[in-house]
């Protein structure tokens, strides 16, 4: 059976792309003692607090109509940001070629965290040019994303 987000993401996906925009991301977690599900949307022009609004509005009646979610929980819509986190395939092949970073679960030669250039990836490795090429174990990662030079 898929898990929640998987479940949200199929339910919504529709949706939100006859609405105008993409679905980026569906996140459910707990945070605390409260559960938050998280929509991340995206639009080539950016998003703004109207377009979060429309969603939200949108998809509530879906998801309550749905009772995927059997806890309370907070429903936010947002953008997944200039920083934004790769945890998909699809969002690892939209960003070859950019500067990410890497935040890893345990050190790996003494570090906890690389940046370089995504070259490629698959199933099992994530691989960067930081100075020389750098292969990662995707299962020794925990969390990834597009770093932005302020």
């Amino acid at each position: 059976m898929p898990n929640i987000e998987d479940r949200v993401e199929n339910l919504l996906k529709t949706k939100i792309t006859d609405l105008g925009y993409e679905l980026y991301d569906v996140q459910y977690v707990k945070e605390g003692k409260d559960y938050f599900l998280r929509i991340f949307i995206d639009k080539k022009e950016g998003i703004d607090l109207n377009d979060c609004e429309k969603v939200s509005d949108e998809i509530n009646g879906l998801l309550d109509e749905a009772n995927y979610i059997k806890e309370q929980y907070f429903l936010e819509v947002s953008s997944p940001g200039v920083e934004r986190v790769l945890r998909k395939d699809k969002h690892l092949e939209e960003n070859i070629g950019k500067e990410v970073e890497i935040k890893l679960f345990k050190q790996i030669e003494g570090k906890k965290e690389y940046a370089g250039i995504l070259k490629k990836y698959n199933n099992d490795i994530i691989q960067i040019e930081s100075g020389e090429d750098l292969e990662i174990e995707r299962k020794n990662i925990s969390l990834i994303k597009i770093k932005y030079n302020w």
